[in-house]
């Protein structure tokens, strides 16, 4: 078992199976068949993104480095939390993005029972470890242990 330490962004305890991304995040573009198009599995629709395209979202342990994308990301994440089609965390190894912060912290403080733990500035390490299946345990404190 490998331990990393980052910021508690939304504090949460949840272990789920590791989904990587080793590039940014388009929200829109990735969580659009889920939010337009009722796709309950959340399966990544976003081409670009070569780690993540195709592959289930929804209930998985999600470890990026950053979003990316427009200034609807925010929203796309509230909305996914809202329809029960969210990760399970989001896990990142830079500092958080405003935009994404506030879909996760607005989903926390407005939706009930509808758990999204972030955790950002897990370093580089931490993202270069980590591979798809790993199962990841977070704690409220902002520690990430992975085996």
């Amino acid at each position: 078992m490998k331990t990393f330490k980052g910021r508690p962004v939304v504090p949460g305890n949840v272990t789920a199976e590791a989904l990587v991304s080793h590039g940014g995040l388009n929200t829109l573009a990735s969580f659009q068949k889920a939010l337009q198009f009722g796709d309950k599995k959340a399966t990544c629709g976003d081409q670009n993104n070569t780690d993540l395209y195709g592959k289930q979202m929804f209930g998985k342990a999600l470890c990026l480095p950053q979003t990316i994308g427009s200034t609807t990301g925010g929203l796309v994440l509230y909305c996914a939390c809202s329809m029960g089609r969210q990760p399970a965390c989001m896990l990142f190894s830079e500092p958080i993005d405003s935009l994404a912060a506030a879909g996760a912290i607005l989903s926390d403080v407005w939706l009930e029972g509808t758990p999204l733990p972030v955790v950002d500035c897990l370093g580089a390490e931490f993202l270069e470890y980590m591979k798809d299946g790993m199962t990841v345990t977070v704690k409220e404190d902002g520690t990430v242990e992975v085996s």
